[in-house]
């Protein structure tokens, strides 16, 4: 055989060869490719509706349904004392659904149903942040032990006046309103006759009519006995001199403001008439004589 065709046998076999690879390889079954794998999201963890501040609440504050509403909360990091909605989340009763059972349940017993409307009027006694829960102990109820402290203005003193229908504006004065303090007696100088008057404090706000710091709900008039007024505490003192003599000697006399005349705060009037000070200093009282107001310089 010449070295020609041994040449070409030669290289018809690997033609061959390398033909039978590749008739193999198109016709073999095709390996089934592995499932990509898909990472598994976590759980929802279950909430629940909590009552949270919507806004800082600095203390004295009056809850209205623009400071408080619904947040969720991890059902988990559920404290007894938040107030819910009373709707269990999707948890086994021995988890956090138990500490939001005990939570319904403790601020149903202490405001008559747990719930926004609830809280509406109460008065916060400590200040909240935004977004925290709102807890039973941080806030007071009107007539609640320590209601009137919380009330108070810092700064601030208060103090019972009596009064009467005719004293009081026939009980158009109603709590939260201003009104200027006014001593009113007799007088009991040989020149002067008829009533002397002084005002003895302006623009003071009223905080209870009796014991009530709120009046019932539409009521236009509220009678009472006793007026109790917050007075600046350098002022307490006038304050309190003016009650005992009017108990003594005269009458006090609460004048109606108009509400776009409370601007400010409280400001001294010109005195109690006849009541010494020092410096020996004069001043004038009004006496109403027979329908006639004059004014006379009298001795402070």
């Amino acid at each position: 055989m010449s070295p020609v065709r041994l040449f070409i046998l030669v290289i018809a076999a690997l033609a061959a060869i390398v033909l039978a690879f590749v008739v193999r390889g198109a016709f073999a079954p095709k390996k089934a490719e592995a499932p990509a794998v898909v990472a598994s999201a976590p759980a929802a963890k279950p909430t629940v509706q909590v009552l949270v501040a919507k806004r800082d609440l600095p203390i004295g504050t009056r809850l209205t349904t623009d400071d408080i509403g619904w947040q969720s909360w991890p059902a988990e990091g559920l404290n007894p004392t938040f107030i819910t909605d009373g709707t269990a989340p999707a948890v086994q009763k021995e988890g956090a659904a138990g500490a939001v059972d005990t939570a319904t349940k403790a601020a149903s017993n202490l405001f008559s149903g747990a719930g926004l409307e609830g809280m509406i009027g109460t008065i916060v006694k400590e200040p909240f942040v935004t977004g925290e829960p709102i807890v039973a102990r941080k806030v007071v109820r009107s007539g609640e032990g320590g209601f009137m402290t919380v009330v108070l203005t810092p700064g601030m003193r208060a103090i019972a006046a009596p009064v009467t229908v005719d004293t009081a504006v026939a009980g158009f004065i109603l709590p939260g309103d201003r009104v200027d303090l006014i001593y009113s007696r007799d007088s009991e100088t040989e020149d002067v006759e008829g009533y002397i008057t002084k005002v003895v404090l302006k623009n003071v706000r009223v905080l209870a009519i009796d014991q009530k710091p709120d009046p019932e709900k539409d009521a236009k008039t509220m009678v009472g006995a006793v007026a109790t007024l917050e007075v600046p505490a350098a002022d307490i003192e006038l304050a309190a001199s003016a009650v005992a003599q009017a108990k003594a000697n005269g009458a006090l006399i609460l004048v109606l403001r108009s509400i776009s005349d409370t601007a400010g705060g409280p400001t001294r009037g010109n005195g109690i008439p006849g009541a010494a000070q020092s410096g020996g200093s004069t001043g004038t009282v009004r006496v109403h004589r027979a329908g006639q107001v004059t004014e006379v310089k009298v001795g402070q």
